[in-house]
């Protein structure tokens, strides 16, 4: 499989993972959808989700960078 394809789908990843975590943290202490009770967010978790997915997505974003540069290593050398 292409690199440049397996960084993209690191980088969705690493994107639905972000925006999976920032609701998170938008609906902490908001009522539950029942309203019996307060929707509770442990932030430290949060943090770490947040944590994890800017280091995927930096991975996959060097892995980009190092295949487009392989790629235009191979065009220099073919011209």
């Amino acid at each position: 499989m292409d690199p440049s394809a397996i960084a993209l789908q690191g980088l969705q990843q690493a994107e639905t993972q972000l925006n999976a975590t920032a609701a998170k943290i938008a609906s902490a202490g908001a009522p539950s959808p029942d309203g019996s009770s307060l929707d509770v967010v442990d932030l430290s978790v949060e943090m770490v989700a947040l944590m994890s997915a800017q280091a995927s997505f930096s991975a996959n974003l060097a892995t980009l960078k190092t295949a487009d540069q392989m790629l235009q290593s191979l065009v220099d050398v073919k011209a």
